[in-house]
């Protein structure tokens, strides 16, 4: 989650535009598009999951949190739900893998994930 934090570098009430018409909210920048799936999962509106992933923190690692793990959940692999937290498309889930991958490294030292970036480039 840390990597994810350093890569999005978001805010507490940030709502960026995209050029599709959806926000990346709050501090993990977790796009509006996935307002409706969490607000059903947890049965609450929309409205009222929106202002949550902007404005409260904990809520937005937490909805963070449980884009990653479904990523995982699906796929069964680490770097394949770290680029799926960031888009559909298998390009942008690489190049997005490998730029995670770097802030890991800089947040933890240089051996910490020495091996991760040939791994990153074999996902499928």
């Amino acid at each position: 989650m840390w990597a994810l934090r350093d890569q999005e570098g978001g805010w507490i009430g940030a709502a960026v535009a995209n050029t599709n018409g959806t926000h990346d909210l709050g501090p993990l920048q977790i796009n509006s598009w996935w307002v409706p799936r969490i607000a059903k999962a947890i049965g609450r509106h929309d409205a009222q999951v929106r202002i949550w992933l902007q404005f409260d923190a904990c809520f937005n690692v937490e909805a963070a949190r449980w884009i990653f793990l479904s990523g995982l959940t699906v796929t069964g692999n680490y770097w394949k739900a770290v680029g799926i937290y960031h888009s559909p498309t298998d390009w942008r889930q690489r190049r997005y893998a490998l730029s995670v991958s770097e802030h890991l490294r800089r947040r933890f030292g240089e051996n910490s994930f020495a091996r991760q970036a040939s791994k990153i480039q074999q996902v499928p």
